[in-house]
Parts: C-alpha cells; sequence; structure tokens
C-alpha cells in the first residue's frame, strides 16, 4: 500500500487519479469520441532535431524547498538559511544542500537551473503551469484539478507514440492534477499504474492474460468475439454509429496483454536483488526502476507522482527523513542509465510546482513561493556540471538569467523533437500555440 499524504488544501494522494476530464466528456460519449477523433488529425507536426527519445519527469508535488535542495543560502539570516549546511558537491564552485549527498557526488553529471519564475502561487494552478507550459485562462485554486491546455506527456504521446503495444505515456502511481490530455483525447491520458512495484506480489491490473488461460487459449477467446462481433455488425442498421469507435481501446487493451515486450517491461522482478536494492526497496524506488524499464522499451514520457512535498510546518524534520532516500533513488536512477548507455537519449528532470518562501514560518515550515525554484536536468544531450541562472542573496527571486515555465517546457519539448512553437488545432477548429513562448533554455541543449 502506498503512504498516503496530502497538501495544505486537504487533497488525497487518490485524488489525483481523476483524469479531468469533464469538458471533454461533457458532451456525451459520441461527442467524446468524435472530438478524440478530431483531434487525433488535427496536429501538424514539424519535425524536429531530437536529442532524447525519452522523458522521465520526477515531479515533487506540494512544492520542494529550493533552500534544502540544489539552492542553499548559508550567508543569510537564521531565519532563512535554516538547519542543512551546504555541502561541496562534485563541481567545483557548486553547493548543494547538506542531505543532497549522493546528487551532490555525481553534480558533473547534473544541471541546475535555479532562476525559473512565475506568478502563480497555490497548488493548482503552479501545478498546470509547470505541467504545460500555459498559465490558467481564469484563477484556480489550490484544490483545483483542471486542464485548461494538454500537458507535456500527453503531447509525447501524441507527437511521439510508442512500439509494441505499449502506451507512450505512464504515470506512477497516479496522474498530476495537471497531467492530462485536454482536448486531445483521453486516448493520450497517462497509463496510471497505481500498484506498488515494491510488493513481491506487483502486476499491472488489467493487462495481462487472466489466470487459468494460456496465451494460445486467451488468443482463440478474442478471435471467436470478434467473430460475433462482425457478424452482429453486418446486420446492426447503427454501424456508422461512432460509438463502435469504442473497439479501438479494447483492441489497445489486448495489443498490451499480447505484447511479450509490454509485458517484459512490466515485469519487474527480472531484475536483480542488487539493482532492486540500489533503486530503494520502497514504493518510489521501485517505481523509478520500473520508470528505467518502461523508456528502455520505448515510452517516451513517464511522469514519476511523489507527493508530500507541502511543507508548512516542521519542514527540517520532515525532509531531515524524506530528503536522503528521495535522492539516493535519483542518484540510483542516474546512475543506472548512464552504466547501461541509456542516459544519453533519456532526459530525467525533477521538480515541482514552486519554491518555499525564505523566511521560515512561526510553525518550522516554509509557504508557497513561486519567486524562485530549483529543477533538476540530467541526460538527454544536457551537459553537467553547470548552474544556470541564480537568485539573490536570500533566495527570495531569481534576478540572473530569469526564465518561465514556457522555456521550461519548451526545453523539454525540443529534446524530445517536438516542435513547442507549433500551432495546434482543438476539435472546435480553435488555433492554439503548443507554447507561446517557445524559445528553450540554450544552456541545456546540445
Amino acid at each position: 500500500m502506498a503512504t498516503s499524504w496530502r497538501n495544505c488544501e486537504g487533497i488525497a494522494r487518490r485524488d489525483c487519479l481523476r483524469l479531468g476530464l469533464g469538458g471533454l466528456i461533457s458532451g456525451g460519449l459520441t461527442g467524446a469520441l468524435r472530438a478524440r477523433a478530431h483531434a487525433n488529425d488535427s496536429f501538424t507536426q514539424v519535425p524536429s532535431e531530437r536529442e532524447a527519445d525519452a522523458c522521465i519527469l520526477v515531479w515533487l508535488d506540494g512544492g520542494p524547498s529550493h533552500y534544502e535542495t540544489f539552492d542553499p543560502k548559508p550567508d543569510a539570516p537564521v531565519e532563512i538559511r535554516g538547519s542543512f549546511p551546504p555541502i561541496r558537491t562534485q563541481t567545483s564552485g557548486v553547493y548543494f544542500s547538506q542531505p543532497m549527498q549522493k546528487l551532490a557526488a555525481m553534480s558533473d553529471d547534473l544541471a541546475i537551473v535555479r532562476s525559473i519564475r512565475h506568478d502563480q502561487g497555490n497548488h493548482g494552478a503552479g501545478n498546470h503551469y509547470m505541467m504545460t507550459g500555459a498559465p490558467p485562462r481564469i484563477p484556480v485554486g489550490c484544490g483545483a484539478f483542471v486542464s485548461f491546455h494538454p500537458s507535456l506527456g500527453s503531447v509525447a504521446a501524441q507527437q511521439i507514440g510508442a512500439p509494441h503495444g505499449i502506451p507512450a505515456y505512464f504515470s506512477l502511481p497516479s496522474m498530476s492534477r495537471s497531467g492530462g490530455p485536454n482536448f486531445l483525447g483521453s486516448q493520450y491520458a497517462p497509463f496510471v499504474v497505481p500498484d506498488d512495484p515494491n510488493s513481491s506480489s506487483f502486476r499491472v491490473r488489467d493487462v495481462t492474460i487472466p489466470t487459468g488461460l494460456t496465451a494460445d487459449r486467451f488468443g482463440s477467446r478474442q478471435d471467436i468475439r470478434q467473430r460475433i462481433d462482425t457478424m452482429m455488425r453486418l446486420n446492426d442498421p447503427a454501424v456508422a454509429d461512432p460509438v463502435v469507435a469504442m473497439d479501438r481501446f479494447y483492441q489497445q487493451s489486448l495489443q498490451i496483454i499480447s505484447s511479450p515486450q509490454a509485458q517484459a517491461a512490466f515485469d519487474i522482478h527480472q531484475e536483480s536483488n542488487e539493482v532492486r536494492e540500489a533503486y530503494g526497496r520502497n514504493s518510489f524506488g521501485q517505481r523509478a526502476l520500473l520508470a528505467r524499464r518502461l523508456v528502455g522499451a520505448g515510452v517516451p514520457f513517464v511522469t514519476l507522482y511523489h507527493g508530500g512535498w507541502d511543507h508548512h510546518v516542521s519542514i527540517f524534520e520532515e525532509l531531515e527523513k524524506k530528503l536522503p532516500p528521495f535522492e539516493a533513488t535519483v542518484a540510483a536512477l542516474i546512475a543506472d542509465l548512464k552504466q547501461t548507455g541509456m542516459l544519453e537519449r533519456t532526459l530525467v528532470v525533477v521538480l515541482g510546482e514552486f519554491g518555499r518562501t525564505p523566511k521560515i514560518n512561526e510553525r518550522g515550515g516554509r509557504d508557497h513561493w513561486s519567486n524562485a525554484m530549483s529543477v533538476m536536468f540530467a541526460g538527454g544531450g544536457v551537459r553537467g556540471g553547470q548552474i544556470v541562472g541564480a537568485t539573490d542573496k536570500q533566495g527570495y527571486s531569481a534576478v540572473e538569467r530569469v526564465l518561465s515555465p514556457e522555456n521550461f517546457v519548451s526545453t523539454i519539448y525540443r529534446k524530445l523533437g517536438i516542435d513547442p512553437g507549433q500551432t495546434m488545432h482543438t476539435p472546435e477548429g480553435r488555433p492554439v500555440h503548443l507554447v507561446s513562448d517557445a524559445t528553450p533554455i540554450m544552456e541545456l541543449m546540445a
């Protein structure tokens, strides 16, 4: 059972399973199918040089502190600098916060962007802006599950796809509140795997052949069903109804079940005990290992959703427990990708919706702060051992090489060979820019 958590608005982890497709489905099933079919044809993909085949996005829901991770401020007053001293990294002149020891030891493989800022200081709006590159169109509360624009993962799924019948976009163990497809259609929503890969009985539900059936018997039964369906539709006056397109999703499920490559990717039990221990025998660690297996099987986008970073209270006590196993897993993921030769073509990104306030509050915590945040990049052609941008001496605001969520999202799209400057069209024909400012962070481009 995965650990439960809530952010400051009382949003539980299980609530994040909602897909936020109400606007798409509200017109009824037939309208929804028609919209999805239209959206499938509405893109004009512009070829772009591709530096990465896949992205693993580690989403720290709640907003991690930049002070206690990648941007410590040892010269700030005590009410700002906090309890953790800075530590030297592998990169000369670069310091991380004291709990980040394993990542500090491999900093030459990392690029840290310290100067992304925006104006959406609540969970719902901040999540949407960083997940889509589009600011919300209307004010959005902290507890909102909103989707005004397709997410990074959904666009990657639509424009890249995946081989062997495997879904192109996964989110483990739940979906970010703005991680959905919006008008692209529900076929580009993430394939959510809520089950715990750290369990000895782990299996991906609904995508394995039912117990008691061999592969041959299962295939025979599907052949019989297909023949019956065909006979029924030859005599069905409603055969032209678009509802029959639902069979496409049924067939996609069958492809996953019958694909040896898909089943092998899900089978984390094939990994050695040594590898599994390196990632950490906990839910997050084993999900990171599963993410590596998925991108190795050709999945272009995986979100590792890791909640519990909304530290308004007792931040130092909480992070003293939370940060060491978390950063050990991220370090193991990067090291494993590097050892297996996958890091050069796999982009790993770590971030949340914003940073935390400079001043420690009366409850020993830090509050929401969108004027400054740190984002970690590794792999995918990113040159390691560099710091991009800077905040002021007390970490209040990004002041050097100030960047936006649009720049961040455009960087990921460019890495994946997707043109962020392209124009999409909604099912109603309305033109929409994928990203309004398609300028990537040039320091991260090869």
